[in-house]
């Protein structure tokens, strides 16, 4: 492995303003790049999370923006790429959308990125999710090389996938230096409920499973929790991610996969009861359905790759992570809620949080 840091170095973050963009950009900070891009439309993030500073450049729009992409620096050292549609049931909304925000996106930043010589990495996040296996009978460690499956639950699933494929092309036809960082359930500070545009669906407010638990469990709710909980996820703090995606951009080998994970398993009625406890919330637990969509019901990553290759190894124990998580909700309430707000007329519950 090859020591190295950012210092000195031109970068853009492709959805730099959102939940994990911008806490790689903190971390990119910390190290006195020459210059951090942020290209972001706002779409699922919200302007606060874009710092000030001589080092930030932040341009807002869609990297499939023939302007936007015109208009980007010729010699960037470094390109994390990391807008996305979010997530599966909004694009099982809109898939027009999600091809719109997830595909094209994606295509038309690499064709821009082609032959630019100054590159070192372009890092990819790519979803774990579309490679586990398809299972409620209990999982295994999905590795960088599980076998892909045609038949898929998302829109999300799919166009992740062929961002893998495009970046493949690009990189044997184009020699671009193009790593792949698979993605798990990643959860911390800086995850904003209703953060962006309507997307079509609750979900717009309602995002991943640790942020909507802790935001109800602080209000002493009852979390939804579907399917008895049996479901099972690979939960990875942002600030451990975050480094992940930094150890992919210095010391990923071109054409590679790594998985961003903790290897840790655990159930949603776990998580649940974690975030009851620490929250402080007796209300019981209420049970759901499951989801008629979602057939990768348990699933976790194998880190032993990413260890090895990369000296890379999640750090931030679930619990620990969570009560992080936590804090910060409470500390930036009124932030959190001004951003649901925005969706009042779609979901008038919302309301309810008015105080």
């Amino acid at each position: 492995m090859t020591e190295k840091n950012f210092t000195g170095a031109k970068i853009l973050v492709v959805g730099g303003a959102g939940f994990v963009g911008s806490n790689l950009v903190r971390l990119l900070r910390e190290q006195r790049p020459a210059r951090i891009v942020i290209v972001d439309n706002l779409l699922s993030a919200d302007i606060s999370n874009v710092p000030a500073g001589d080092d930030i450049d932040f341009r807002f729009g869609s990297i499939a923006d023939d302007a936007i992409l015109e208009k980007l620096p010729g010699d960037l050292d470094y390109v994390v790429h990391l807008a996305c549609y979010h997530g599966n049931q909004s694009s099982i909304a809109d898939p027009l959308a999600d091809h719109a925000n997830n595909t094209l996106t994606t295509l038309k930043l690499f064709e821009r990125l082609k032959g630019m010589t100054s590159l070192r990495k372009v890092v990819y996040a790519a979803a774990g999710c579309a490679v586990a296996e398809k299972t409620f009978d209990g999982a295994s460690a999905t590795k960088e090389d599980a076998p892909v499956s045609l038949f898929h639950d998302s829109p999300y699933s799919i166009s992740k996938l062929i961002g893998e494929m495009y970046g493949n092309y690009y990189f044997t036809r184009h020699k671009l230096p193009f790593v792949k960082a698979r993605f798990q359930n990643v959860y911390g500070p800086g995850e904003i409920l209703g953060a962006g545009r309507w997307r079509g669906t609750v979900h717009t407010v309602w995002r991943n499973v640790t942020p909507t638990f802790v935001w109800k469990a602080l209000h002493g709710e009852a979390l939804p929790v579907e399917n008895g909980g049996i479901a099972t996820r690979d939960f990875i703090f942002v600030e451990d991610m975050a480094r992940g995606l930094m150890a992919c951009a210095l010391n990923g080998e071109p054409g590679e996969i790594y998985n961003l994970a903790s290897g840790v398993e655990t159930t949603i009625r776990e998580l649940a009861e974690s975030v009851n406890a620490l929250a402080g919330n007796s209300t019981p637990l209420a049970l759901t359905p499951a989801r008629d969509w979602d057939r990768s019901g348990q699933r976790f990553g194998d880190p032993a790759k990413a260890a090895e290759k990369l000296g890379f190894t999640a750090c931030v124990a679930h619990r620990d992570g969570l009560e992080k998580t936590i804090v910060w909700t409470r500390d930036n309430r009124d932030r959190i809620l001004g951003c649901m707000m925005q969706h009042a007329r779609y979901v008038p519950q919302v309301k309810a949080y008015e105080r």
